[in-house]
């Protein structure tokens, strides 16, 4: 079943867009048979889960953080993940730069946009993003890399093509000015739900759950 449902989303995207087999409350068997299926990059919302994990299934796939992360879990975040989808506030960039120097390691980073502006969600608006990852390059271990965003949760998946244009319109102005200077790359949008839309919209990593593994128990 997850070898299937994998091998078919797989099969639906555009060359150059990337599946992140989203694992949050997945057991280990599971993640085992994404991999086997194809996956190269497992997403973890939760520090100490990833961590669990990552000692059984070890470092043949990429390990992404695409949950809120909190600056008490920074170091421990630090040496379990390849990249931080979820960078959301100057103090913390300044936590994992200061851990990333203390282990020599340089970590990629996606800025979590707040697309709909909703007060309940971490992220920086999309028309403060440029200014914030002025502000971030200032810590010499982080590597931005593009912006990640949520969206907000709609019964129709179609209502959120506005918020993924928006994220794609900032992540698009930022290479346009940064391009040259960071290796600016990645815009993560889209789940199980929406990834269809947000492919359409110009996603090139989408994060997907329940449509790889099935509903949870």
């Amino acid at each position: 079943m997850i070898k299937e449902n994998f091998q078919n989303i797989l099969s639906q995207l555009p060359p150059g867009v990337e599946l992140v087999a989203a694992a949050k409350e997945r057991s280990v068997d599971e993640i085992k048979a994404a991999i086997s299926a194809g996956a190269r990059i497992i997403g973890e919302n939760y520090v100490k889960e990833a961590k669990d994990k990552v000692a059984v299934v070890g470092r043949d796939v990429k390990w992404h953080l695409i949950g809120h992360l909190q600056k008490n879990k920074a170091k421990a975040a630090v040496g379990i993940f390849d990249m931080i989808e979820t960078l959301d506030s100057l103090e913390l960039a300044g936590i994992l730069d200061q851990e990333c120097k203390r282990i020599n390691k340089f970590m990629p980073v996606l800025i979590e946009v707040n697309s709909a502006g909703e007060l309940q969600k971490a992220g920086i608006l999309p028309e403060a993003a440029e200014k914030f990852l002025k502000q971030i390059l200032v810590f010499s271990n982080l590597k931005p890399m593009g912006l990640m965003t949520m969206g907000p949760w709609l019964d129709d998946v179609e209502g959120l093509r506005p918020y993924f244009k928006k994220t794609k319109d900032s992540f698009e102005q930022i290479k346009k000015t940064y391009g040259s200077k960071l290796d600016w790359r990645y815009l993560s949008m889209g789940m199980s739900s929406s990834w269809k839309v947000a492919v359409e919209e110009g996603t090139n990593l989408v994060r997907i759950g329940t449509a790889i593994f099935g509903e949870r128990r």
